[in-house]
């Protein structure tokens, strides 16, 4: 019977805390994993605490663009190969001018970023990316690294940009905004099949039919019955599917 995975999901944000027990046994009733990613030094420990508590919990480690300019690479990266056995991926990691007033804080952000990668690549894991705004800057640094398993969470790109995505390998993935959303459905039914995976990002807020209400994990078989209706196949196809791009991003 396949399992269901979250693709990019804040599960050690202290907003989800005091949940932590009732969450992992949700996820054990509903077969779903998540790839638990982090912001900064604090969450990635919090990540790594949360990872011993349930196998479902992939932990991935990193620093968020918001993030890059709190001088914490060294301990981060220091973390990270301490760790390297016990984590399955490398993020949340990325570009995002919206959190930086100037170029200085730009290229603190590519700097911290390309580092990141560069230890992915050494330790052959998968990373998840951030891109808000920055999928050109990050298309031309990608292919300076040669990492199997490459994911623009929450792919908010043109078709364009979508195109060059594939064509760099990369994976993208789909999280709640596509029920709603037009335009996420188009780029879904734009992308290749092998590439798709789906998200949460929880705790973000979703407008729409999800009232702002803070995004739970059990809300992505939601999400899986969106895509499936919007491929045109039957949901526990669209699972398997999904199941086996999830393997493949991870190397597993």
């Amino acid at each position: 019977m396949s399992w269901l995975t979250d693709a990019h999901i804040h599960l050690s944000d202290s907003e989800f805390k005091p949940e932590w027990q009732f969450i992992l046994v949700a996820m054990d009733k509903m077969r779903i994993k998540a790839c638990c990613v982090s912001m900064d030094y604090q969450s990635s420990n919090a990540t790594l605490e949360l990872g011993t508590k349930s196998p479902l919990v992939l932990p991935f480690l990193g620093i968020h663009p918001e993030k890059a300019g709190n001088e914490e690479l060294e301990p981060v990266l220091d973390l990270i190969m301490k760790n390297s056995n016990k984590i399955s991926g490398i993020g949340e990691i990325g570009l995002d001018r919206t959190y930086v007033s100037d170029e200085n804080g730009f290229n603190r952000q590519v700097d911290v970023f390309e580092k990141m990668l560069s230890l992915a690549e050494k330790l052959k894991k998968p990373v998840s990316i951030h891109s808000r705004k920055t999928l050109e800057e990050i298309f031309s640094i990608l292919p300076s690294y040669h990492i199997d398993g490459v994911l623009l969470h929450w792919f908010a790109g043109n078709k364009k940009q979508l195109q060059k995505a594939m064509d760099l390998g990369c994976y993208v993935s789909y999280g709640p905004a596509m029920v709603y959303s037009q335009d996420k459905q188009i780029l879904l039914t734009q992308t290749e099949p092998s590439k798709i995976l789906l998200e949460t990002d929880g705790p973000v807020k979703f407008s729409k039919c999800f009232g702002y209400k803070t995004t739970q994990i059990t809300f992505l078989p939601s999400v899986l019955f969106c895509a499936s209706q919007i491929l045109g196949k039957r949901y526990d196809e669209t699972l398997e599917a999904i199941e086996k791009n999830m393997n493949s991003y991870l190397g597993v």
